[in-house]
């Protein structure tokens, strides 16, 4: 593994570095992933955009599972995955930074310009007027209204909510929009809604732009962030991939490390002090 890590310390080292993140580079911060060895003794079912603004029972399960998990997200705090990537971004050697993350860990890392490309949990979007608002807020106005409310978190879930029966959830009460009392939803893509074009776009742009690109706990399972890889390798870009496990683009990497990722970052941060 020594061998390895030096062969990624020397590609970073270079500079020009696209960074690719996902769930995984979090896990080390107490939030499951839903593929890598947390997420396997899971059986967490992610909401679909469909379920959520077609079925009222689904949306108050979700808003009751998510007004917990929130609790857990908010606390989170970066690992050395995150720090060590801040580390090398204020060092001048990363072209850009795209994470499928909702957790915010990057920023609060000390990473900055980071694409949020699933978008982010402190943020919520009203489907009717549009306006967006911060997650504290509504987080205070669910507490005021279900002030009764005795569900005990259970585990949390990759995508922010925590495991509660439809009993445990059924009492909740939901809240709207404070200017339109529109439909509220988390400022991030659900299964079954597409990631905005422009977005995508920038990501290309990125990886365009880039000398290399580094995924740092991706399984890469889904188009949404393997198509960058797949056109990094069109462009003949180096790739390096370090994940707990296998990825659907291991094939593509000339640099491969399966472990864990706190541990490899600051290896290689401190390599390139």
């Amino acid at each position: 593994m020594e061998q390895t890590v030096a062969a990624l310390s020397a590609l970073v080292g270079k500079g020009g570095v696209l960074v690719l993140s996902g769930a995984g580079l979090s896990t080390e911060s107490g939030i499951p992933d839903y593929r890598g060895p947390s997420g396997m003794r899971r059986n967490a079912q992610p909401m679909t955009y469909q379920t959520f603004t077609r079925d009222p029972i689904a949306r108050r399960r979700y808003w009751a599972r998510s007004h917990l998990g929130w609790r857990t997200i908010a606390r989170a705090a970066p690992n050395a995955g995150h720090r060590a990537v801040g580390r090398l971004q204020a060092r001048g050697l990363l072209s850009g930074i795209i994470t499928q993350n909702v957790d915010g860990l990057h920023q609060a890392g000390g990473a900055d310009g980071i694409i949020e490309l699933h978008g982010a949990l402190d943020r919520v979007v009203c489907l009717d007027c549009g306006e967006r608002s911060g997650r504290d807020a509504l987080d205070a106005r669910l507490a005021r209204a279900n002030a009764g409310f005795a569900a005990e978190a259970g585990g949390i879930n990759p995508d922010g909510d925590v495991d509660l029966t439809d009993e445990q959830a059924a009492g909740f009460v939901v809240v709207g929009c404070t200017g339109c009392d529109g439909m509220l939803k988390p400022d991030v893509v659900f299964f079954g809604e597409s990631v905005p074009a422009p977005r995508v776009q920038d990501c290309f742009d990125l990886v365009e732009r880039s000398a290399a690109l580094v995924v740092l706990g991706s399984s890469l399972t889904v188009m949404s962030g393997r198509r960058f890889v797949v056109r990094a390798a069109k462009l003949g870009l180096p790739i390096a991939i370090v994940n707990q496990g296998p990825t659907r683009a291991d094939t593509l990497a000339g640099i491969l490390l399966d472990a864990p990722l706190g541990a490899v970052l600051s290896a290689v941060a401190w390599a390139l002090r």
